[in-house]
């Protein structure tokens, strides 16, 4: 499929799996270098980190319900 006749979901889905694949890619060795960049503190792996984060932090934000006023016509109970 492509992206047109994905839901946000799916997109938002995808976008994750990918993150989390170039992050075992780059994934630093034991002298804490990234083995595909040969650097350390790999950038690529930088940024999937980030988009990841954002990722999770949306989802978060979406599924989270807000407080609602207490309704002044309903009786209240005490707890």
């Amino acid at each position: 499929m492509t992206a047109p006749f994905l839901s946000l979901a799916q997109i938002r889905n995808r976008l994750i799996l990918t993150t989390r694949a170039i992050l075992r890619d780059h994934q630093p060795g034991p002298d804490g270098r990234c083995p595909i960049c040969r650097t350390t503190g790999c950038p690529v792996a930088t940024a999937a980190r980030n988009v990841l984060r954002t990722a999770e932090e949306v989802q978060q934000r979406s599924t989270a319900t807000k407080p609602t006023a207490p309704d002044p016509d309903e009786p209240q109970h005490a707890g």
